[in-house]
């Protein structure tokens, strides 16, 4: 469009900035979207939202610089790249695929960019921040450095999600859960002969020795169930909860051990003809605790009897299986008894020689094998399909796995840094306030954080390992010397130079004093990028500062870029690298469902803009509250354009009669403006107020609403209706017609600067064809300043009194227009009699007759004798509307005061259409007739 071009040539944001140059700083801190596909609805929301607020604070006076960003690591980039390579991917060397990726984020980013200027966002897009670029890559280093030195870090092995299609692992946030169907099975472990005594389990000593002789005959069982007969292979263990009573169901000449509360359920599930329930005692089995004492059905191994705080009475049996090398908590539980996790699946998602029978076999396609084997060894008591939620992959959409495995983690509770994160958490403004108590939930129960991905495209992990013995370090020195290497050449460099070139010649392995080293090639979760952009460029560019005054992101970012934003910044400089954390919802189409190619219910945002505007998109947005979800499609659209439609219109009528305005030698002083005029300023004065304040508090769905209810209301149903007749018909100069141009000319010089904001295009073509010295874009102006002598109380109340009897007269003239009597109101002749016991009211009416004729926009306006009056009411015989001798009346039941219409007599006036009786001329009224003879 011409008006980018325009911001273009005058190098809009450079200008902004030098006219902010000494107003306080404001800063928004903007989260990386992907280099990854065309601009989405959602992408699209994100970006106007955060330039709703960058212009709006800029408006308010403040210096808001905007550094977009992107990033340009990780899955989302790789995965199409190898995707599109297809088989030769596998033996592509890393450097090689690297430098495929940066070529394909390259080209993205310069599509975006090109995307998010046409929605009219502004910032500083010629020097964006790139995660990929080299002094990002350092400063990267820099802070997992600082994590290092402090303790934070470590490298164990430990269970995590385990995305086997991309071979890697993947944090918290980059998994999404989708229903998934999995085998939900009932499965018994024998009682081994390491329980010393089996009748002293009984609560009861008289059902003592019917479950000894149950255990010596093999039949006493604990039950665990399960969704993932995949891992029963990795069984080390079951856990009870010691909070719990738990019970032997008698089932023929079997004995199944369950929760007590669990019992029914559990009989019911598996069908079980339960013949009696013998209560167990609890300080018999927690005398077992940490003793193997559960035969696995099929591993050919004893496992261990535990007790862990994660057993609920929610579902399954009351003891669960326990794999410490496939769940977190199984982990947690099976550190405290000292199990070394078992993880008989390689990271291709398929069993290990560890896993015996089932090696070769791919996890969930050995479900059903092992069920089968479950079945014929005795074991299963129950199988069927299960939908439930299940985790996903966020990039290949594939099922997950827990799989332990050597990973970085950063531990979440070294020095007291979860609860110094919720400390923080709390001292942020959230909003919408709700979002601070999901964050601060997902932050009370998260794990440690798992830093290392197995993948080519990202900020490699600078860790060395020793030739000789194999340990693996982060090493401090070596860090430095990356992050200097890395500032010069980018983190390619880790996969182009020898080891030799990062390690210091002092360096000494510290298990076994070697000198030797190999370089290791995980690279850091892509959330540990984004989460350092606190520090590489909120710290960084001069322009900006630390902490920002406010991130804006969609809700989900709680479990991602606010998450690793806090923990990296907590971690590192004790404070979080936000005062304020706006939280928007998602888009979804007209049904509530979620956006996708696949349902064919999403387009790309430039799409949508060539289809409606930029402005229009921008207003759609505006005009739903961003804290919910937004159901988008032809209904909205439909609406808000046509709202836009009534927003343009009437600033173009404003403009059109302003052609012949100047602000300097045509306008007319605040005191010496007809009361009308002074009235719709005092309504403007409200507007300004009403539309700082949401603008104050990010609630853009209340500026368009009340600018729309301005510009309908207000503005074109009232003032623009009623001062039209003085706009085309009293003197060009006359005082009538310049009082009136000046009170447009000041309420559209607010309201465009009010809409700048929401609508930049529509705004700057509006000020562009404003009279008068103008800066030279509307973007580089503030709000207009408040007007106090504007907000006349008194006033208001009188014309809103008066705004009263119109609605009434109007109520009246509508009647006649119904009965044929009149088109135009006019044509009409008003008469108003004040109720005697009224007398302000009477006074009122009589100061006001001249105007009303014109608020009324009717050809005259009487006031009536007391006598007319009186024969007024006395004909209404308790009617409020009715005729008399072709006069239509109405007494109002909510002024004191009646209302007497007729059609007007005389002559139509052929310039100005009002009605006249005088014979001067028989074309032009009197006030016509002046009006043309000067």
């Amino acid at each position: 469009p011409e008006l980018l071009k325009k911001w273009d040539e005058m190098d809009i944001y450079a200008r902004l900035m030098e006219a902010r140059r000494n107003d306080p700083p404001w800063v928004l801190h903007d989260g990386p979207p992907y280099a990854n596909g065309r601009v989405h609805l959602g992408t699209a929301l994100n970006k106007i939202l955060k330039d709703f607020v960058v212009r709006s604070r800029s408006m308010l006076g403040f210096r808001t610089p905007f550094v977009p960003g992107w990033d340009c690591h990780g899955m989302p980039i790789e995965h199409r790249v190898t995707r599109d390579l297809g088989a030769r991917a596998r033996t592509m060397p890393k450097l090689e695929l690297r430098r495929l990726c940066r070529q394909y984020a390259q080209k993205w980013i310069e599509i975006q960019r090109s995307d998010f200027r046409r929605l009219g966002v502004i910032g500083d897009w010629e020097h964006p921040y790139l995660t990929f670029a080299p002094e990002y890559d350092a400063a990267e280093i820099g802070v997992l450095r600082h994590l290092v030195e402090e303790g934070y870090v470590y490298r164990g092995l430990r269970p995590v999600h385990w995305c086997f299609s991309c071979g890697t692992a993947l944090a918290e946030a980059e998994v999404e859960y989708a229903e998934h169907e999995s085998p939900s099975i009932y499965v018994a472990f024998a009682l081994n002969a390491n329980v010393p005594d089996a009748a002293a389990l009984a609560a009861d000593p008289g059902d003592g020795a019917e479950l000894s002789v149950a255990h010596r005959a093999g039949r006493l069982f604990a039950v665990i169930w399960t969704t993932t007969p995949w891992t029963l292979p990795a069984n080390l263990g079951i856990c009870l909860n010691e909070t719990f009573d738990y019970v032997a169901l008698k089932v023929g000449d079997r004995y199944y051990i369950v929760a007590a509360r669990l019992a029914d359920e559990v009989a019911k599930a598996c069908a079980l003809k339960v013949e009696k329930r013998i209560a167990l005692s609890r300080q018999a089995l927690k005398a077992l605790d940490g003793t193997d004492i559960f035969r696995h059905p099929f591993a050919g191994r004893d496992v261990k009897l535990m007790y862990g705080g994660h057993v609920t009475a929610d579902t399954g049996t009351g003891l669960v299986h326990t794999a410490p090398g496939h769940g977190y908590e199984d982990f947690v539980v099976g550190n405290l008894y000292q199990l070394k996790p078992l993880t008989p699946v390689g990271g291709d998602g398929v069993f290990t020689a560890e896993a015996g029978q089932w090696a070769g076999m791919n996890v969930f396609k050995a479900n059903p094998a092992i069920v089968a084997e479950l079945q014929k060894r005795g074991a299963l008591l129950h199988h069927e399909n299960f939908k439930h939620s299940y985790p996903h992959c966020w990039r290949c959409k594939n099922p997950l796995i827990f799989r332990a495995t050597e990973q970085w983690f950063l531990r979440v509770d070294h020095k007291d840094l979860r609860r110094r994160i919720l400390e923080q958490i709390d001292a942020v403004r959230w909003v919408p306030g709700w979002a601070r108590d999901r964050i601060r939930n997902m932050t009370e129960t998260r794990p440690d954080w798992c830093l290392s991905r197995q993948r080519a495209w990202g900020v490699p992990i600078p860790a060395l390992r020793c030739v000789g013995c194999g340990q693996v370090s982060l090493d401090i020195e070596t860090m430095k010397r990356v992050e200097e290497i890395f500032e010069r050449e980018g983190s390619d460099a880790w996969f182009v130079r020898p080891a030799e070139d990062f390690a210091p010649p002092s360096l000494r392995c510290a298990n076994c004093g070697g000198t030797s080293f190999a370089k290791e090639e995980d690279v850091l979760d892509v959330w540990f990028d984004s989460g350092s952009s606190q520090a590489a460029v909120l710290a960084k560019r001069p322009e900006l500062s630390w902490p920002a005054d406010a991130y804006l992101e969609a809700v989900e970012q709680a479990r991602g870029w606010f998450q690793s934003s806090l923990m990296c910044a907590v971690a590192e400089r004790g404070q979080a690298p936000f005062r304020s954390v706006i939280s928007h919802g998602l888009t979804l189409d007209e049904q509530g469902r979620k956006m996708s190619k696949s349902l064919g219910n999403s387009e790309d945002a430039i799409d949508a803009v060539n289809r409606l505007g930029a402005d229009v998109m921008r207003l759609v947005y505006a005009s739903l509250d961003f804290s919910s979800d937004m159901n988008l499609g032809p209904t909205i659209y439909g609406a808000v354009s046509e709202a836009y439609r009534k927003i343009r219109n009437t600033c173009r009528f404003m403009l059109g009669n302003l052609a012949d305005f100047d602000p300097v030698r045509n306008s007319v002083a605040y005191p010496e403006m007809l009361e009308f005029d002074r009235f719709i300023l005092a309504r403007a004065e409200k507007l300004k107020a009403d539309t700082r304040r949401a603008c104050e508090n990010y609630d853009f769905q209340a500026v368009y609403h009340t600018v729309l209810n301005f510009a309908v209301v207000d503005l074109s149903s009232l003032y623009i209706d009623v001062a039209r007749d003085r706009l085309y018909c009293s003197g060009e100069d006359s005082r009538e017609r310049r009082s009136a141009q000046t009170a447009l000319y000041l309420v559209l010089d607010a309201l465009v600067r009010i809409i700048a904001p929401l609508i930049p295009y529509t705004a700057e073509e509006i000020y562009s064809h404003m009279p008068g010295d103008r800066a030279p874009s509307v973007h580089l102006l503030k709000f207009a300043e408040p007007r106090p002598e504007w907000s006349d109380a008194e006033l208001v109340a009188r014309w809103n009194r008066l705004l009263e009897l119109r609605s009434e007269t109007l109520k009246v003239l509508e009647t006649m227009r119904q009965a044929g009597t009149i088109g135009a109101g006019l044509e009409a002749a008003v008469a108003l009699a004040a109720d005697g016991a009224s007398e302000g009211f009477g006074e009122m009416l009589a100061r006001y007759r001249e105007s009303l004729k014109e608020l009324f926009i009717v050809s005259d306006v009487a006031l009536l004798a007391p006598e007319e009056a009186r024969r007024l009411r006395e004909a209404a015989q308790g009617r409020s509307d009715f005729r008399v001798d072709g006069t239509f009346v109405r007494l109002s039941p909510e002024l004191p005061v009646a209302i007497a219409a007729r059609r007007a007599p005389g002559r139509k006036c052929q310039r100005c259409w009002t009605y006249y009786t005088d014979e001067g001329d028989a074309e032009l009224c009197p006030r016509c007739r002046a009006v043309i003879r000067a």
